[in-house]
């Protein structure tokens, strides 16, 4: 059983590599959108997988968030998913996600997840090639 209120918290430094301008979805040198997008789906990911038996995983379906302060590199990052409900039939999780620097809040959100057997999906996502 999934339990509500589990939470995972990950850190990184922000590197050039982790800019909106080395990834292209801005010019500057500050931590990119896409990075925290990835970080906060990352730490759903992580909260979800223990609850998983083996050969089950999760996909994320809807990201909305909001990216409301910039971080300079070289200063931490970090990015927190909380559990906050599953739907009836088990499949659909939906996380609280929130992100912050070492001066304060950056970003906050919600995320899905969709809980998928590995090896079926990939079958499906793989058949694309055939046809």
């Amino acid at each position: 059983m999934i339990l509500i209120g589990t939470k995972c918290q990950l850190e990184q430094t922000v590197t050039q590599e982790l800019t909106a301008a080395s990834i292209g979805s801005g010019a500057l040198p500050v931590f990119g959108t896409p990075f925290m997008a990835a970080m906060m789906e990352n730490a759903a990911l992580t909260a979800l997988q223990s609850f998983l038996e083996e050969g089950l995983g999760s996909v994320g379906t809807r990201l909305d968030i909001t990216h409301d302060a910039p971080t300079p590199i070289g200063m931490k990052v970090f990015a927190e998913a909380e559990i906050v409900s599953v739907s009836e039939n088990g499949k659909m999780v939906d996380f609280r996600v929130s992100a912050w620097d070492e001066k304060g809040p950056i970003g906050k959100g919600t995320h899905t997840r969709a809980i998928i057997g590995n090896e079926k999906f990939l079958t499906k996502c793989n058949s694309k090639l055939n046809g």
